[in-house]
């Protein structure tokens, strides 16, 4: 049994990373998956609710931008995995960061019964979570993996949900549209308003 692991939102200036951990079912219908930056906005979200309908088991969970500061950006991308995997498994200890809980607009994860006696994970990247099971690190796996094909699906649908949401708190800096991607227009709005109460300070807009 395997579970896929996979992050999004390394990249933006501003907003958490999400991570997602999926295990699918032996009858779960694989055509329904790609790698997600090669499916359209449309097809990720008709992905996601058969993800979260008919998969096993799945997880989502995030690290916040203050903790990005703290830590960088490629340990809270290991950390958000690690609480993607929590959240799967039930772990009382898988919360989300504070500040962040109250504000996601996608709904609960899906837990197996129990978890399989068997069961390793595959990681999109080079380097594995601090997770409880045998971990392979396989680089763009999110394109050969279906499971981290499925946790791709999940934790950029998530992100994007939720940058959507800040777009709506913070309208001045567009996040519905740029998600916090550096693009020329984020980075004008930054210089213009100043950083946004999610701004990764440690990241910079030039």
């Amino acid at each position: 049994m395997l579970c896929g692991i996979d992050e999004a939102g390394r990249g933006p200036l501003a907003g958490p990373v999400c991570a997602a951990a999926v295990i699918l079912s032996d009858d779960f219908p694989r055509d329904v998956l790609n790698d997600s930056k090669k499916m359209s906005a449309a097809g990720r979200e008709a992905a996601r609710r058969i993800i979260c309908a008919k998969a096993l088991a799945w997880g989502v969970a995030w690290a916040a931008h203050t903790e990005i500061d703290e830590i960088n950006i490629l340990q809270a991308s290991l950390l958000a995995m690690k609480r993607a995997f929590e959240q799967l498994a039930g772990a009382e200890d898988a919360a989300w960061p504070s500040g962040i809980s109250g504000e996601i607009p996608f709904g609960s994860s899906r837990l197996p019964p129990s978890l399989p006696f068997d069961l390793s994970a595959v990681v999109d990247g080079l380097y594995p979570p601090d997770i409880p099971v045998p971990c392979t690190t396989m680089v763009k796996a999110d394109a050969r993996v279906p499971e981290v094909m499925a946790a791709s699906i999940l934790a950029k649908t998530a992100r994007d949900l939720l940058m959507a949401h800040y777009g709506r708190l913070y309208p001045v800096y567009g996040y519905e549209r740029h998600k916090g991607y550096p693009t020329a227009d984020h980075r004008e709005r930054i210089l213009q308003f100043g950083p946004s109460p999610i701004q990764r300070m440690s990241f910079k807009v030039r």
